[in-house]
């Protein structure tokens, strides 16, 4: 960790705001999210599906489809507002200098294309002038680091295992050597097993091409593994930052506590699982204050008041909870 953290600042996103206008209003799906990511550095966004995850990685990429769209901040990659690119920058530095895994591999691949056709042209785009033979071994190559068969090569993405179409997205997103991969969910299809095997190879590619990710998931399970740092984001918020340590050993805000304390533990003595009552707010008209106020075990009149900021309540660790912004006003 020490090494992430004293690594230099590749993203920047600062203030975003992402909204939906819809017949009955707008809906925010993202609000003044802000975060940062280092060199090298695995981030983990977790939350309750619809709590604007895959919203915020798609706008990373300027992705969002109408009448989705950004309207307040920034997304800053090594200094260039991402958001501000024309199309044509935009599509250069798409799987160049940052990749995506999408949540369902057999929609995001092409059904009439072959597996060589996919990375062929991937290249082909990037770097026209790099000759086929060489562009065809760099694909092997990739294809050898994923443990598939050369033979597949050949083969539509209809004759492939899930596991195998997954590891064939994690190629082609890998395969011009970005500094960013953008996982949206990259374990949704996956059984247990497949989803053990993925996580060691994610482990082993970002060691092996110095990658910097940003894991997008519910799968507290699958950041503990990879994550250095995670985020925690509930209706379109960050409710809580820090280190993977400190989230799962010391977690601040109510609603990581209440995610945490859901996972089964058969290190625990507990009889039944726990469950968190309640459910996300409508995003259309939002709560006032807090917007876990409604299901927090701890809200104080305050919560349904006034909305808290995202705060440093400890070493790089920040919660917006009125629990300890009252504590340090004391």
């Amino acid at each position: 960790m020490k090494a992430v953290q004293s690594a230099e600042t590749i993203l920047r996103v600062n203030d975003l705001v992402i909204q939906y206008p819809i017949s009955i209003g707008v809906v925010r799906a993202v609000e003044g999210v802000s975060f940062t990511l280092a060199d090298g550095e695995a981030l983990g966004l977790v939350g309750e599906s619809g709590c604007g995850k895959s919203t915020l990685g798609l706008s990373l990429l300027k992705l969002l489809r109408p009448p989705g769209r950004v309207t307040r901040g920034a997304v800053m990659y090594r200094g260039t507002d991402v958001l501000g690119l024309n199309q044509r920058s935009l599509l250069a530095l798409r799987g160049r200098s940052i990749s995506m895994i999408f949540q369902n591999p057999l929609t995001s691949l092409n059904p009439l294309f072959t597996v060589e056709r996919h990375f062929l042209e991937t290249i082909h785009f990037h770097d026209p002038s790099r000759p086929r033979r060489e562009a065809l071994a760099a694909v092997e190559k990739m294809l050898a680091t994923l443990g598939i068969e050369g033979k597949r090569l050949r083969e539509y993405p209809h004759q492939l295992s899930g596991g195998m179409r997954q590891r064939i997205m994690i190629g082609l997103a890998l395969i011009m050597n970005p500094d960013i991969l953008i996982a949206d969910e990259p374990t949704t299809s996956l059984d247990v097993i497949v989803e053990a095997g993925f996580t060691e190879l994610l482990a082993n590619l970002r060691r092996l091409y110095k990658l910097s990710i940003i894991l997008i998931t519910h799968n507290l399970g699958l950041v503990a593994e990879i994550a250095d740092r995670i985020a925690v984001m509930y209706a379109g918020k960050i409710m809580e930052i820090g280190s993977a340590e400190d989230i799962f050993a010391r977690p601040l805000h109510p609603y990581t506590q209440g995610l945490i304390n859901c996972v089964p533990n058969i290190r625990l003595e507990q009889k039944e699982l726990v469950t968190m009552p309640g459910s996300p707010p409508d995003l259309v008209s939002p709560p006032p204050g807090c917007r876990f106020a409604p299901r927090c075990p701890k809200v104080m009149p305050v919560c349904r008041e006034k909305t808290p900021e995202l705060l440093e309540h400890g070493p790089a660790h920040e919660a917006a909870c009125w629990l300890y912004t009252r504590k340090a006003a004391q």
